[in-house]
């Protein structure tokens, strides 16, 4: 089967969690620099990713990378990609692009140009002077750093975040995406307790449900690619198929969520439903002052408000004096908190094992992990 290259893009610091789902799923020649994370494979590749890649923003195809000083080199080396073995006669094309640190700096000739190299080489290919362009649909992106263009083309459509699950939310909901890449940060596994009392949509605990039971974030929505000639539908059948017989439908989780909202619980009840895994969370109304548990080990794993507005601050601030002393209750447990507010450590009480910077959405924020010990056999 034809060897590709691909791209997973991925927020800042969370390039080490992409590369280790990479591996987990079978795939090597892996490259990781600053928010992207290439590798190798074949064409199954492209659904095998875009169904299983839990914390990765997308997957594009990389046609090739060259560098480029001049709009005319910029032109003939794009030219020069296969762009005829991937785009059908009917195919709908756009040109998105960035340009960093380059010679070619003007976003929008860059974009023309590729348009431009992409239409002449299609045309000596289907011998026609004019696109219809009624067909499926292929976004390609010219991303040039330090004067080195790299060209793909996106085979996700909507981001990876948008699992298809979502159909009630509040008020500043965590990605999906990074909800799924702070389990996978945790020392949480299926056998262990999972607590959010702050769970606001249920997005963390549906993600932990997801990775209990095994089930791929993309089983439940579409992909780009999926109408492209050269994939077909049955080999995305094929790796949905494989997906759906990988889900583990005997495992007992044991996941509590809670919220001081109302409304925000009845939300997260319909997307945990909408995901398959209704049947795994409890779902409950309370203020997390209210959280105790006579059990030995757990993990509370939450994103609590971060108090972005200045007068939200007293209120939160008192909050997290608050998540100390309830969180401090269960000494053996293992907490993962998540927030922008810097000063956190000293509010809470402790300072954190680990602390890592991550971004939720534009807001930079740390992820502050205490370790609890190792639970007993």
């Amino acid at each position: 089967m034809k060897q590709i290259e691909l791209i997973a893009t991925s927020t800042f610091g969370l390039e080490a969690v992409v590369k280790r789902e990479i591996l987990n799923l079978g795939f090597e020649d892996i490259q990781v620099e600053d928010a992207k994370i290439t590798f190798k494979g074949d064409l199954s590749s492209i659904p095998k990713a875009n169904l299983w890649l839990r914390s990765a923003d997308r997957v594009l195809l990389k046609l090739g990378d060259f560098k480029a000083l001049s709009f005319e080199e910029l032109f003939e080396k794009t030219k020069a990609l296969p762009w005829d073995e991937w785009i059908p006669q009917n195919g709908k094309f756009t040109v998105t692009g960035k340009s960093v640190k380059s010679k070619l700096f003007s976003v929008p000739d860059c974009q023309s140009i590729v348009k431009k190299a992409v239409v002449e080489k299609l045309k000596s290919k289907y011998h026609i002077d004019w696109f219809e362009e009624t067909g499926p649909e292929y976004t390609i992106q010219v991303s040039i750093l330090k004067d080195i263009a790299t060209l793909t083309i996106d085979t996700s459509g909507s981001a990876l975040h948008k699992r298809g699950y979502r159909v009630e939310t509040v008020k500043a909901p965590i990605k999906e995406t990074l909800a799924a890449a702070m389990i996978m940060l945790s020392f949480w596994n299926k056998d262990r307790i999972l607590v959010d009392p702050f769970c606001g949509s249920g997005t963390i605990p549906i993600e932990a449900a997801m990775i209990g039971k095994n089930i791929a974030p993309g089983l439940n929505r579409s992909f780009v690619s999926e109408e492209w000639p050269i994939l077909g539908k049955d080999l995305w059948k094929q790796e949905r198929v494989k997906a759906l017989k990988s889900i583990d439908q005997n495992v007992k989780l044991k996941i509590y969520a809670s919220d001081i909202n109302e409304k925000a619980i009845d939300a997260a009840k319909e997307n945990a439903f909408e995901a398959g895994v209704d049947d795994c969370i409890y779902f409950e109304t309370k203020d997390f002052v209210r959280f105790h548990s006579p059990k030995e080990y757990g993990v509370i794993l939450c994103n609590p408000p971060y108090g972005e507005r200045l007068n939200e601050i007293p209120e939160v601030e008192q909050m997290y004096k608050e998540m100390g002393r309830v969180f401090n209750k269960v000494p053996t447990w293992s907490k993962y908190i998540l927030t922008s507010y810097e000063d956190f450590e000293k509010l809470y009480g402790k300072k954190a094992d680990k602390k890592r910077k991550l971004y939720n959405g534009r807001i930079k924020v740390d992820y502050y992990q205490y370790y609890g010990p190792r639970p007993s056999l």
